[in-house]
């Protein structure tokens, strides 16, 4: 993993998008929680999961559906939401989107 530490950088640019699929890079890694980024395609999506830690998105391009416990969620560019621990929640691309996922594990 290239050491982007005490770089100044455009978080958007950190990863393009590629058809037909959903592309992630991790940008931090400690025993404490992650952080990665992610690119969806139109269309493309994450499945009904559950993870044992709160995770916040940030989408920082496009537009994307969250679903939370059976709620639905439309975000865009500048929107945020914290998917709670054990919640069962899904990831779909209204259209092409990128987000940061931020996951704390205590």
């Amino acid at each position: 993993m290239e050491d982007l530490k005490s770089k100044v950088m455009k978080v958007e640019e950190l990863i393009d998008y590629q058809k037909g699929s959903v592309v992630s890079r991790e940008i931090i890694r400690k025993e404490t929680g992650t952080v990665t980024i992610f690119a969806f395609d139109k269309g493309e999506g994450l499945s009904e999961h559950t993870a044992p830690f709160d995770a916040m998105v940030q989408i920082i391009d496009g537009k994307a559906k969250i679903t939370i416990s059976g709620n639905k969620n439309i975000l865009e560019k500048g929107d945020m939401i914290i998917m709670p621990a054990n919640e069962p929640h899904a990831l779909t691309a209204l259209e092409k989107y990128k987000m940061v996922l931020t996951m704390i594990r205590s």
